[in-house]
Parts: C-alpha cells; sequence; structure tokens
C-alpha cells in the first residue's frame, strides 16, 4: 500500500494534484445536489468540499493552487461575458432601463451595508477586516466572480504581507445569503399585500393587449387604387414600416416579389411584419383573406435554414439580396430561441435559424449558400474564445493611474475577459469572428471554470476557515453577511413595488438576477407560469455581474492598500 500512501502524501506530484481537485470538484458537485427545504447550494459546495480537503491538509503547491484558481477564474467570466453579450446593450431599453436602476440601486445598498457592518462591528485599525468584509459581502450576494475579482485585487495590495484570506468570509455568508434572498423575496409579498392570482392575471392581460414585436402572417388583397402601377418598394417607402411580402398571386400566377415588382389592384399578398403593424398595413394595402397558396400553380415551400457558414456572420438581407438574386424572402430569424422579425438591416449572426420562403430548388440553393449543417456548431469556436482571452489579459492589466490609489487601477484578469467577452459577444461579428457557442458547451466550459475556482479558493482557505469560525469572527460574518443580503432588498421591493407598479414577479426575477441567484430564479419561475421571472432576471443580468466585479476591485483597490 505504500504507492496508494506515497500518491496522497506527494503534494507536488501531478498524479497527486489531479486527485485532489477531482475528489474536491466530484464530492461538491455531489452534495450540492442535496435540498434542504427545497433549496440547494449546487456547485457552490465545491468551496465548501476544498475548505474540508484544506484543513484536513489535503493541499497542493501554493503556486499550483493559484495558477489553476486564476485560469478557472477568467475562463468562467469569459463565458460568461460570451452568453450576456449579444442582449446587454439591449438590456438598457425602455422597460430594461427601470429594472436595470433598481438593480444598480441594490448593489449600491450592498456595499453600504458593508461598510455600515464594518465600522459597527469591526476594528477598523486591523488591515485584515474590511477585505474579510468584502468576502462576506460576496458570500452575502452569493456572487463567485466577485470573490474571484477581490482575490485577485488583494494580491495587488498586500505584496509584501499575506493576503487575508477572504474565502472564509465569503463561505460564512453564502448559505445564509442563499436563504435571505428567497425569505426577504416572500416578505415583499406581504408587506405590499400582493395576491400571486391577481399578479398572474395582469401578465396575462398585459400579453394579450401587448402589440410586440414578434412576426405576425398576412393574406391581404390589394383594394387601395393609389397602390396601382406601384413597386414593391415605392409601398415600404409610403407606408414607413417595415414588412416582408414573401408571395403574390397575380393573374392566377404566384411568384416571389421583390422590390421591383409592381401591385395591381385585386393582387394578393403573404406579407410577414410585427403584430404592432398589423393594422396600419391592413389599413392601407387592403383586407385580409383566405388564400391557399398550396394550391397554386406555383407551389412554394417554407424552410427553417441554420447559418452555419462564417462568411455570412454579420452580414444583412440587404448586403444578401436573396430576393433579387435566388427569388425568395426571410420571413423571420430565430436567434437564441427567440424570434425575430427579418429586418432588412438586422445582421445575421452564424447560428440564427432563417425562415425562407420561396420556389423548392430556390430555397435549397440557399440553404447551401447558409450553411445549414449542424455539425459545424457542434465544436465552440477554440480560437475565438482564446483570442478573446488574449485581448483581456492585456486589457485587464493596463494599468491606469488614479490620484489617492496605492497602486494603479487594474480591470484586472477578471474584469478584462469579461468586458472584451461582452463586447465580442455583440460586436465580434464586424471583425469576422465567430462567437457562436451552443449553450452545452459554453455551460460545459463556465462550469468547469468555476469549479476548478471554487476548489483552489477553499484548498487554500481551508487552512484557518475553522479557527476563524470557532475563535474568530465566523458568527458575526454570518449575522453581518445576513443583513447585507436583506436589508437592500426590502428596500428596493417595495419601492419597486409600490413606486414603479412593477410586477411581483418582474420583480422576483430582477432581485434573483441582481444578486445572480439561480435557487432565487427557480424559486421565482416555481411561483408563476409566465416567463416574467425569467424576463426580469435576463435583463438585470449582465449589468449586475459587470458591476459585481468592478466593485470587488475597486473596494479593495481603493480602501485596502497597506
Amino acid at each position: 500500500m505504500d504507492w496508494l500512501i506515497h500518491l496522497f502524501k506527494t503534494t507536488d506530484s501531478v498524479a497527486h494534484i489531479v486527485l485532489l481537485y477531482s475528489i474536491v470538484i466530484a464530492a461538491g458537485v455531489l452534495l450540492g445536489k442535496i435540498k434542504i427545504g427545497g433549496i440547494s447550494l449546487g456547485v457552490t459546495f465545491v468551496l465548501f468540499a476544498g475548505i474540508i480537503a484544506g484543513h484536513f491538509g489535503f493541499t497542493a503547491p501554493t503556486s499550483t493552487i493559484t495558477f489553476i484558481q486564476e485560469f478557472g477564474l477568467v475562463l468562467f467570466v469569459f463565458m460568461i461575458g460570451l452568453q450576456v453579450g449579444p442582449g446587454f446593450f439591449e438590456s438598457f431599453g425602455s422597460a430594461g432601463l427601470r429594472l436595470n436602476a433598481m438593480a444598480t440601486i441594490t448593489i449600491i445598498l450592498n456595499v453600504i451595508v458593508m461598510f455600515v457592518c464594518y465600522f459597527i462591528f469591526f476594528d477598523t485599525s486591523d488591515s485584515a477586516n474590511l477585505p474579510m468584509m468584502v468576502g462576506t459581502l460576496y458570500g452575502a450576494v452569493t456572487n463567485t466572480p466577485g470573490l474571484g475579482a477581490a482575490n485577485e485585487a488583494l494580491n495587488s495590495v498586500f505584496t509584501n504581507v499575506k493576503p487575508p484570506q477572504i474565502a472564509s468570509g465569503y463561505a460564512c455568508a453564502y448559505p445564509l445569503g442563499v436563504i435571505g434572498i428567497i425569505g426577504a423575496t416572500i416578505l415583499i409579498r406581504y408587506i405590499c399585500k400582493i395576491k400571486l392570482s391577481k399578479e398572474e392575471n395582469d401578465l396575462e392581460l398585459k400579453e394579450n393587449g401587448n402589440a410586440n414585436v414578434k412576426p405576425c402572417q398576412l393574406h391581404l388583397k390589394v383594394t387601395n387604387t393609389y397602390l396601382e402601377g406601384k413597386t414593391l418598394k415605392q409601398v415600404h417607402s409610403f407606408l414607413n414600416r417595415d414588412f416582408v411580402c414573401t408571395r403574390i398571386l397575380h393573374d392566377g400566377h404566384v411568384s416571389i416579389p421583390n422590390r421591383d415588382t409592381i401591385f395591381h389592384i385585386n393582387d394578393q399578398l403573404f406579407v410577414v411584419c410585427t403584430e404592432a403593424d398589423t393594422e396600419g398595413i391592413t389599413a392601407f394595402i387592403g383586407p385580409k383573406i383566405n388564400v391557399e397558396w398550396e394550391k397554386q400553380d406555383m407551389p412554394l415551400v417554407s424552410k427553417r435554414i441554420l447559418i452555419t457558414r462564417p462568411s455570412i456572420n454579420g452580414k444583412t438581407l440587404i448586403d444578401l439580396q436573396l430576393s433579387r438574386v435566388h427569388g425568395v424572402n426571410v420571413t423571420r430569424v430565430t436567434r437564441q430561441g427567440m424570434d425575430i422579425f427579418a429586418s432588412a438591416s438586422l445582421p445575421l449572426q452564424v447560428g440564427d435559424r432563417i425562415m425562407v420562403v420561396g420556389p423548392e430548388d430556390s430555397v435549397n440553393r440557399v440553404a447551401d449558400m447558409m450553411g445549414n449543417s449542424i455539425r459545424r456548431l457542434e465544436a465552440p469556436n477554440i480560437a475565438t474564445i482564446f483570442i478573446g482571452i488574449i485581448i483581456g489579459i492585456l486589457f485587464g492589466s493596463l494599468p491606469i493611474a488614479i490620484p489617492g490609489m496605492v497602486v494603479p487601477l487594474k480591470i484586472g484578469i477578471a474584469g478584462g475577459p469579461l468586458i472584451i467577452a461582452i463586447l465580442i459577444g455583440r460586436y465580434g461579428y464586424k471583425i469576422h469572428l465567430v462567437t457562436y457557442t451552443t449553450t452545452s458547451a459554453n455551460m460545459m466550459l463556465r462550469e468547469i471554470g468555476l469549479v476548478l475556482f471554487l476548489a483552489s479558493v477553499g484548498i487554500k482557505a481551508g487552512a484557518g476557515f475553522w479557527n476563524t469560525v470557532t475563535e474568530g469572527d465566523g458568527m458575526l460574518y454570518v449575522l453581518t453577511g445576513f443583513l447585507i443580503t436583506v436589508i437592500p432588498i426590502l428596500i428596493v421591493g417595495p419601492l419597486a413595488r409600490l413606486r414603479l407598479k412593477l410586477n411581483y414577479f418582474t420583480i422576483m426575477g430582477m432581485i434573483a438576477g441582481t444578486y445572480t441567484d439561480p435557487p432565487a430564479l427557480a424559486y421565482a419561475n416555481s411561483s408563476c407560469s409566465k416567463e416574467a421571472p425569467a424576463v426580469g432576471y435576463s435583463t438585470v443580468y449582465p449589468l449586475s455581474m459587470f458591476l459585481r466585479i468592478f466593485m470587488a476591485q475597486t473596494i479593495i483597490l481603493v480602501c485596502c492598500g497597506v
């Protein structure tokens, strides 16, 4: 059995290190699935498994652990950035602006409550206490990337001494943070006297009464005499509304119209537009009718085509001239599960599915042109990921001198890759970078990065964690963490409800997204049959994640210099 003892005791061997991380990650993931009161800690339990391993001396060289920790963090935040990038800037629309404002206020209040607790409960002359409170803050708001950003900033501030193990504060505050978010959300319901059934009915009425941007199909007959002899391009200009005319029946013959097609009285059209524009288009062109297009002399087909050819990335429908060159029309685009009206100026991206209407042979030619090969999308674009990481590391390492700061401000290896990933996810097509990654591939890379980071942090913090809890300020971290969690929610939640009149389910999603907390979102989704919680969550999640990471570094660099 000497070989087995040697394997566990030789801490600098590759086999030992791989064994250490495998045991910690496997145990943490499996234990994290255990639910207590319907709530589980999920993958975050890897941190606690690492703490236990570190406490019993099951560890590895510090330099190796640090490398794995930082690489895992970079991979994790970069994949988050790629995921949220396409919708990041769109989340600041009219409706999203209010939710993001509430999220920003909540984040600022978290920091304020942290500082109040720091000055009331802790010795401010001890340079380790404020960093430990930052760790407690990020446990209270259940934000692991923020912990990583704070850890990285600490290493640049505490250059001559060993930095505090702020993961201990994080671990103390995290469990009650998960419970506190859900509990405070429930308390808002009673404070504001909210009835869930009424909130569901309000969502139903809003959905039915809202003329949104989803595609709508119309069969119309041309009865407006003004349109006699006018081209499709001229009709577009007159209406000043975006629509696609996919088929036209004239004198018993069906054809695919293009911009130069001339309209005549009694022509029958198949039009696709947004629901908001249906009334105006119908009033201008003519009444709705029933047409059995498949029985006409020129049968047309509709086919969903997957864009997989990199050369199409970033091109618009105007650039492709599909109606003029190939005699087909695109009626809608499906992106990340959402149907989007096929505006002529919409940039197409790899991974989009487009609905193409036209003669079968023409549609097939367009399918070949677009790629339409699912196999091309099964492998992640590794080159794009690592090009983005290179740029992110360079950007994050750029020193920014600010008067009064101990060291120059750096966005860091957490913030830099995150910002670059968001920009690449949104604008990568402009420089011909294919940023599409399947959801499963993104989740796999992201989760691998996260568990490597959590395991490393836990192993490093394990040696001193028990002393922190039993002899140090462990219980104080639990108490202050709970206050950091619930006080901002109990301020912002009623404000969003009573002042802004937001739907309660939207507020639930907004709170879960602000705290980047999947268990809270799962609870919100289980309480509502609509998509409101998920919409609220996804609207504030990108900005919240960015602010959490940025503020972690800012607090450390500005306030924790030694």
